[in-house]
């Protein structure tokens, strides 16, 4: 007597539910790729949670060797120190070639009437650095030496440049990501250091 063997699927149903949430996941992923990557997307909108929040109280220490118009040697980062208004906050680095390119604007916006500028120098040797300053000119009424990069942590920073806005409560409102524009400047910049609401 022969024996048959019956070829009846005795597997586990594949149940499409199971791959709904990869595949909304996988979409998202791509939507969020194209949104940041498409042509023409300024860099700048990328948010930061701290926008509303008290600036972060991390002192940094002067960059040695550095000195103001008197000659002496420019204080370090302390946002406790900060004057009572406005102060734009900027992140750079010598080795950084958008620093570079956006220099002149801080130049020309620290000759402007009560612009205060506080800089933080990132991840940089400090003989480069006065390198970069004495060479191009020095925007910053103050200026620490972020040599771990632990406050650029503490900031939300995303890579070099950045700045931002802290009002007179200490308090952040503004921030903008990459080298700054003549229309950033105008339009958004200029506007939130004198205290005003800027337009559109």
């Amino acid at each position: 007597m022969s024996e048959t063997t019956s070829n009846t699927k005795t597997g586990k149903k594949t149940n499409l539910a199971v791959f709904i949430p990869g595949i909304v996941f996988f979409l998202i992923v791509i939507l969020f790729a194209v949104m940041m990557l498409k042509p023409g997307r300024d860099a700048s909108e990328i948010p930061s949670m701290l926008i509303g929040k008290p600036a972060p109280q991390l002192t940094l220490p002067a960059i040695e060797g550095l000195t103001g118009p008197d000659g002496d040697q420019l204080p370090g980062f302390d946002p406790a120190q900060f004057p009572d208004k406005p102060v734009l906050v900027n992140v750079w680095a010598s080795w950084c070639v958008p620093c570079r390119q956006e220099h002149p604007l801080l130049m020309a916006l620290a000759k402007e009437e009560g612009v205060t500028i506080a800089g933080v120098n990132y991840k940089d040797k400090n003989a480069n650095a006065l390198q970069f300053l004495n060479g191009l000119g020095n925007p910053f009424a103050v200026a620490g030496e972020d040599n771990s990069g632990r406050a650029a942590i503490e900031w939300g920073v995303y890579g070099v440049p950045e700045s931002y806005i802290v009002d007179a409560n200490r308090t952040i409102i503004y921030k903008y990501t990459g080298p700054l524009t003549p229309e950033a400047v105008e339009t958004e910049i200029l506007p939130r250091l004198r205290g005003e609401t800027p337009q559109g």
